[in-house]
């Protein structure tokens, strides 16, 4: 199909903006944000606002409960299709990194690739989208509202933008989410769901040497449910339990008093997110030594990304578009988790991993392919330009 001259300005504008889109991404890698750090996801979210604020378009804060915001911005349609189903834009600004990484890892470029904090995952898809929804915002918009979320908190399963997240998913015509693109160039089709426990055992002090016998070891009760917990994985299924943290007891001549575990469990689908957490209970349940109790003291969950015809069909509707411009996309399958499951969970077609190539992300290696920046830009937008009722 030949580009409209419609599409041709849209594309040939981005074409023109990689500098910026540099520029724009330095700026918010060398900014602080990790998920714990609130003023410095806060200070993100001024910049991209800020940066889209003086472009003409209209943002929002939207405040969350605890405290923190998502940012909205919105390009109205230019003629609204019938049913006027948005599009959705979606991406998170805060990062796996502590305070201080981004002084003593700035921001830089060499030979074409960028690293930084958070440069991959994902600071170079919040600036896709951003330029992206700028380019419409130009050009006359869609027929179809265009709406990017930025959000705060999804490397810790986003307990505070999740209902911001699953409200503006809620009837959306498609959900591009800008997580990286993986190393081979594929969008990420599928993800696994997550479910991260806290679990606490308490038991009974006793010297260990003078009183043995008093004390009831509450080490020893997590270490037999560790086992039966790491039993559950299930690698036909997909399903995996992962005790990743421990720590307990009070000195080493004392029978422990408490013990905590951090656990990881994954699945592919809600009812294996369902079959695992009352597989989890039932273990958590029973009691080795009399004299203990066990309890989960924190919860948070990814839902994982489904697939389904809706979003296979975007998919093949995105990739039809990249190829038009002399790019060949493939779909992955991820272990990893992300806000996808949120949208996909509430029925909207959700296409994942649009954002620039990224690697290494969470390492202090973490890299971003620059020549994919414009080229995924272009794809996106035209994908949207394109989109079927």
């Amino acid at each position: 199909m030949t580009l409209s001259a419609r599409e041709t300005e849209l594309l040939g504008w981005l074409e023109s903006q990689r500098e910026a889109m540099v520029e724009l991404l330095g700026k918010l890698v060398d900014t602080d944000s990790g998920s714990y750090d609130r003023e410095g996801v806060a200070r993100a979210g001024v910049i991209i606002r800020e940066h889209l604020e003086a472009r003409g378009i209209a943002c929002e804060q939207i405040a969350q409960a605890d405290g923190s915001f998502s940012v909205e911005a919105t390009v109205h349609p230019r003629e609204p299709a019938p049913d006027n189903a948005h599009i959705l834009l979606l991406g998170h600004r805060d990062t796996v990194f502590a305070k201080g990484t981004a002084a003593a890892r700035p921001f830089r470029v060499e030979d074409d690739l960028a690293y930084g904090p958070g440069v991959a995952d994902m600071k170079a898809g919040l600036v896709m989208n951003a330029f992206v929804l700028e380019a419409f915002a130009r050009f006359g918009g869609t027929s179809r509202p265009l709406v990017d979320l930025i959000t705060s908190d999804e490397e810790i399963a986003s307990p505070a933008s999740r209902p911001v997240i699953k409200a503006a998913a809620r009837g959306a015509r498609a959900v591009f989410n800008a997580e990286p693109g993986r190393p081979s160039g594929a969008l990420v089709i599928g993800r696994k769901g997550a479910m991260f426990l806290t679990i606490e055992v308490t038991g009974r002090a006793a010297h260990s040497g003078g009183a043995h016998e008093q004390g009831i070891s509450a080490i020893e009760e997590l270490c037999r449910k560790v086992l039966e917990l790491h039993a559950l994985t299930d690698y036909e299924s997909g399903t995996t339990v992962n005790v990743g943290l421990i720590q307990g007891g009070q000195s080493v001549n004392t029978v422990a008093p408490l013990a905590v575990a951090e656990v990881d469990v994954r699945f592919k689908t809600i009812a294996a997110m369902q079959d695992a957490e009352a597989a989890v209970a039932t273990i958590l349940e029973r009691t080795h030594l009399a004299g203990t109790t066990t309890r989960i003291t924190r919860r948070a969950e990814f839902l994982p990304l489904e697939q389904t015809a809706a979003s296979q069909a975007l998919f093949e509707h995105y990739a039809g578009c990249a190829g038009e411009l002399g790019m060949t996309v493939g779909g992955e399958y991820v272990g990893g988790s992300a806000d996808s499951g949120f949208t996909a969970a509430v029925g909207a077609p959700t296409l994942c991993g649009t954002g620039p190539v990224g690697e290494k992300a969470h390492s202090p290696d973490e890299v971003c392919h620059l020549d994919s920046l414009v080229p995924r830009a272009k794809a996106l937008a035209l994908a949207i330009a394109r989109l079927p009722a």
